[in-house]
């Protein structure tokens, strides 16, 4: 998550405020500390009453407003509604073994996640693989300390839990602040240095000064174009005049487009069903044919981001295993596709689309004339949908300041949107598995709900409900 948010909140407001950063880390890994070690013996100082009406309140209020939300966000509202209430109800009900079904569930969610963790990096194998098998075994001791009754009999299970969480959040908070205060760029997204965008200003500004040219005013038309650049490289970006938005963008706004094409929508033969391997790994036809589907990114200022193998993979079940490995074996020549008109005009239009208002072309033209001076492609670490979530990343550089200002109001409105914790689980599969059409369109969703904000879910309804007695009964 550290990453993620070092991108949505840009190294400049960060470093900004490292110190108060670096305060909330230190103060959340004590109190995480000391939580976990008063629970070891059995004899709790730590109530959880009133940390269970507490989660019960906030699942009850989101469900109250869940009906508000749009498309994945109404399901996730849902999700976090049900789950705060179910784990609430135990806590308050004072039946005997609700400490051990909330253990069960807990340390059954860690072994998942744990399992999957170490499986996926050993079949793929990218760089960091040895990394992730042991924050995979990680997880899976926290879950076998979950599972076995000693110290403390269960009982421990919610102190322990919200110990962790408050201990791997204040960890998190030092590291964005340790890295904050010592970084000029983002090493979350490529080619984001102020030289490298003070360059491609420049080229852009003597795209512009040719054009000028040809009209007979080369010279005024360029020093202009190129002075102009340099001052919007140099320039934090400004506030958006509007901080919430009722929806996406419509078909004529400004906005950056992210283009799906999903396994089953784009397969060539009817797809055999197979729920979430079809929705995030890859569909497979009646003749025995799969299909991966692929991923795009389109912007107003006629960047186009779409990589695809030069010559067409061997998609048979038997070498598709081989290729999943992220080794430079499996390294072929790609080509990125001219424009979104005739890639769909010789394959399909794309199946799914996620628009963004809030969004930096600078900072995306930077990325691509850097990215696309290489255009090796792999099934795995270097893909369609890799190079358009790294694509996104750059041009979302510095987004929630961009709506909520450069105060602290930003950071706790981010922390409080569940879709900064998906999009963070998002990434994080992306990263230690591989980038599908499938994972990268709900990455997408995610960070369109946090660089283009919804408003709160109270206020919506609130709105809805005015609308409605406003109507009248039968109307």
């Amino acid at each position: 998550m550290v990453r993620l948010m070092m991108i949505l909140l840009g190294v400049d407001y960060l470093r900004a405020r490292w110190r108060g950063l670096m305060i909330a880390g230190l103060l959340s890994a004590a109190i995480g500390v000391v939580l976990f070690i008063d629970a070891l013996d059995g004899a709790m100082h730590f109530h959880i009453a009133p940390f269970g009406w507490l989660l019960l309140l906030e699942g009850l209020a989101t469900l109250a407003v869940a009906w508000t939300g749009m498309g994945g966000q109404r399901t996730l509202r849902y999700v976090k509604g049900l789950s705060f209430c179910f784990v609430a109800g135990l806590m308050l009900s004072g039946y005997r073994n609700a400490p051990f079904i909330i253990s069960m569930v807990f340390a059954t969610l860690f072994l998942a996640d744990g399992l999957l963790q170490i499986a996926s990096a050993w079949v793929v194998r990218y760089r960091t693989w040895r990394l992730a098998v042991a924050g995979g075994a990680l997880e899976i001791v926290i879950a076998i300390f979950l599972y076995q009754p000693y110290p403390t009999h269960y009982k421990g299970t919610v102190p322990y839990c919200l110990g962790l969480v408050l201990v791997f959040t204040g960890w998190n908070l030092l590291l964005l602040a340790s890295r904050a205060r010592r970084l000029a760029a983002n090493p979350a997204v490529p080619a984001s240095s102020p030289a490298m965008l003070a360059a491609t200003a420049a080229g852009a500004a003597g795209l512009a000064g040719a054009a000028g040219a040809a009209k007979g005013t080369a010279q005024d038309a360029r020093g202009e174009a190129h002075e102009e650049a340099h001052e919007e490289a140099r320039a934090a970006p400004a506030k958006l005049a509007r901080t919430e938005f009722e929806g996406p963008p419509a078909d004529d706004e400004h906005a950056l487009t992210v283009h799906v094409w999903t396994p089953v929508g784009s397969s060539r033969a009817e797809a055999r069903r197979q729920p979430v391997i079809d929705r995030y790994i890859a569909a497979v036809d009646r003749n025995g044919v799969i299909s991966t589907g692929h991923a795009a990114l389109e912007s107003p200022e006629r960047v186009y981001i779409s990589l695809y193998p030069a010559v067409e993979l061997d998609r048979s079940p038997d070498e598709f295993s081989r290729l999943l490995r992220a080794t430079r074996e499996n390294d072929v020549p790609g080509l990125f596709q001219p424009d979104y008109a005739t890639e769909s005009h010789a394959w399909c239009p794309s199946t799914r689309r996620v628009r963004i208002r809030n969004y930096d072309p600078l900072r995306l033209a930077s990325f691509w004339v850097h990215y696309r001076e290489d255009t090796t492609y792999n099934l795995t670490y270097r893909n369609c949908s890799s190079t358009v979530a790294h694509a996104l990343e750059a041009a979302l550089e510095g987004a929630t300041p961009r709506v909520w200002g450069r105060g602290w109001w930003a950071f706790a409105r981010m922390l409080a949107t569940p879709e900064l914790w998906v999009a963070a689980q998002l990434r994080k599969r992306g990263q230690t598995m591989a980038w599908t059409p499938g994972l990268a369109l709900d990455y997408a969703r995610a960070l369109s709900m946090l660089a283009d904000p919804r408003p709160p879910g109270w206020a919506r309804a609130l709105r809805l409900l005015r609308a409605r007695w406003r109507r009248g009964p039968g109307r």
